[in-house]
């Protein structure tokens, strides 16, 4: 997945400011696609350039002035093509690249108490991100409020649930890998 298509699925429900693509991509998407706020707008310079959104200028009196982007027909063709060829995003999800894999791989070289902290805080940190896919459910709850989002729901439940398992079988994981280091 490229961010750029992130934002357009995400315009594809309606228009929105930079500020409240920003936003909605922080609440829905975050947990498997981080992005900078920074990047969110040299993107949508960069599809606008492109002709995939157009955007109007909302003059304000009591605040600065905001940019309101749309999907443009070639913007909602793009997104339609990208969502037709998941065949290589497939096998780059099943596909681990891990640097922290790398260090447990040449952990010999290191003492097992070192290890077994590493071990130790991977095991927190997963506990955390399980923690905060509850977050993740009020923002879909919220989002799926607005009638424009109401049959996207369940599509965004369906990733949380992937990142749910990925925790859990990663907190299996760390559990077993511990323990099996404390029998030697």
């Amino acid at each position: 997945m490229s961010l750029k298509h992130g934002l357009l699925g995400l315009l594809n429900a309606g228009p929105m400011t930079g500020y409240e693509l920003d936003r909605s991509f922080k609440r829905s998407l975050a947990h498997f696609w981080q992005a900078q706020t920074s990047q969110v707008y040299r993107e949508l310079t960069a599809m606008e350039e492109k002709g995939w959104l157009s955007s109007e200028e909302v003059v304000q009196t009591d605040k600065p002035n905001k940019r309101v982007y749309s999907l443009t027909e070639d913007g909602e063709h793009e997104l339609q093509n990208w969502l037709s060829a998941s065949e290589a995003d497939i096998e780059k999800t099943i596909t681990v690249r891990s640097a922290f894999l790398m260090r447990v791989f040449l952990a010999g070289e290191m003492p097992k108490e070192e290890l077994l902290s590493m071990l130790y805080d991977f095991k927190e940190k997963c506990l955390e991100k399980l923690d905060s896919f509850e977050s993740i459910r009020e923002s879909i709850v919220h989002y799926g409020a607005v009638e424009a989002h109401a049959d996207r729901v369940k599509y965004w439940e369906l990733t949380v649930m992937y990142g749910e398992s990925q925790c859990h079988a990663a907190i299996d994981w760390v559990k077993r890998a511990i323990a099996m280091l404390k029998e030697e």
